[in-house]
């Protein structure tokens, strides 16, 4: 039997009050996506709307793309996976091995402080599964409680996009939330590496990675726990 990994996706397309467009960080799905492809996974592609999920435009310009995004580019069925992405409220935590949540800033929009997502990672973690998020992602941890309804990250090394890489991107003022700031206040042990630098950080059954470049080893870190 492959293992069966749900990846949890934005819907959200708008940066807050600016009318720039967002969504997912392309290169934050394709890396991982194709992880688990190569890996022999079955995916399965979910968001809090259902439907296509938007992605954040800047993730599509020459500097952002990546021998996967351009995989991406040719790859018809993974683009219609993404256009057709199941209802988050439908998922069951039981018929999947692991999830993985991709970033982009959408994810501080929709899945911040989604009661879908919360009781989705809770039934997996809860039940030695593995979840991992990357980037902007690491938000979906914010609520999430463990089996005594203190807070899951509490005491846990985490990491995720940072105070400094907002603000080389000039979007802490626009952003619902900051990361860091975020997971600290819920009792996150927060690590980082230099901006834009790949880190993954593993605590139990939780993987966290600070930005883009660190997607690809996030998945790689899933895969190995789930050999």
């Amino acid at each position: 039997m492959s293992k069966r990994i749900l990846m949890v996706m934005t819907s959200h397309d708008i940066m807050g009050d600016s009318g720039k467009k967002t969504g997912i960080w392309l290169e934050e799905f394709a890396s991982p996506y194709y992880a688990f492809v190569d890996a022999g996974y079955t995916i399965t592609l979910a968001s809090p709307m259902g439907g296509e999920v938007p992605i954040d435009p800047m993730s599509l310009e020459k500097d952002a793309l990546t021998d996967d995004t351009e995989r991406f580019s040719e790859d018809k069925n993974a683009a219609s996976a993404l256009a057709s992405t199941i209802p988050l409220k439908d998922v069951k935590a039981d018929e999947f091995d692991g999830v993985f949540y991709p970033g982009g800033h959408g994810p501080l929009w929709d899945l911040s402080d989604n009661a879908d997502s919360k009781a989705l990672i809770e039934a997996m973690l809860h039940t030695g599964k593995p979840v991992a998020a990357v980037c902007h992602a690491p938000i979906v941890l914010k609520n999430v409680k463990d089996t005594n309804g203190d807070s899951y990250i509490k005491g846990r090394s985490v990491t995720g996009f940072t105070n400094s890489e907002e603000d080389a991107v000039g979007l802490t003022d626009v952003v619902p939330y900051l990361v860091e700031e975020e997971l600290v206040k819920n009792g996150g042990e927060f690590t980082k590496k230099d901006d834009f630098q790949p880190y993954v950080v593993e605590s139990g059954h939780l993987i966290t990675g600070q930005n883009p470049p660190s997607s690809k080893p996030a998945a790689e870190a899933m895969i190995k726990k789930l050999s």
